[in-house]
């Protein structure tokens, strides 16, 4: 197995031990995007995950919802991005756009 039956057969083996999960999924990309549509990040009840839709503070944000859909059921779909004008502020050669799709695991 790799990648995602990898995160897919992790989900199940922590449902199956009755711990809470979330599943973060890229659903949308425009313009400079680190991850694919499709990657995915695993998240459990205590924090460890595996891996990735991005990385850097979009990583950090996805995790930090991940737990509030683990706490109140509700699944959510998150948008980030940064114009071509900022991107270039900070030193990055163009901007781009992320949608990520948070939900639990039953």
């Amino acid at each position: 197995m790799n990648g995602e039956a990898d995160i897919l057969a992790r989900a199940a083996e922590l449902r199956g031990s009755g711990r809470r999960v979330a599943l973060a999924t890229v659903v949308r990309t425009w313009g400079s995007s680190p991850r694919p549509v499709g990657s995915q990040l695993l998240v459990d009840e205590e924090g460890a995950m595996l891996g990735s839709v991005s990385g850097g503070c979009i990583e950090g944000a996805v995790v930090h919802e991940a737990m509030k859909v683990m706490e109140d059921g509700e699944p959510r779909m998150l948008s980030f991005g940064v114009s071509d004008e900022q991107a270039w502020e900070v030193g990055l050669a163009c901007g781009g756009q992320v949608q990520v799709y948070v939900e639990t695991v039953e």
